[in-house]
């Protein structure tokens, strides 16, 4: 198995990015907001969660060669 080392600064911005996705997948399954308020914020945070993974992806598999 390969190993990766990561700076502080990438393993926060995975962090970040795993929050984004969670909250946003929260709100979307939960019944105390609005619906439309809801389903707004939570798309939207899971959206930005899940497309700013790509690059931390990218960069993590990149460091792997």
């Amino acid at each position: 198995m390969k190993e990766s080392r990561l700076t502080m600064p990438e393993v926060a911005a995975i962090a970040g990015t795993r929050v984004a996705l969670g909250s946003g997948l929260a709100l979307l399954l939960a019944d105390r907001i609005e619906l439309k308020q809801r389903r707004a914020i939570g798309w939207t945070l899971f959206l930005v969660g899940a497309i700013s993974t790509v690059p931390l992806v990218m960069r993590v598999l990149d460091k792997r060669r």
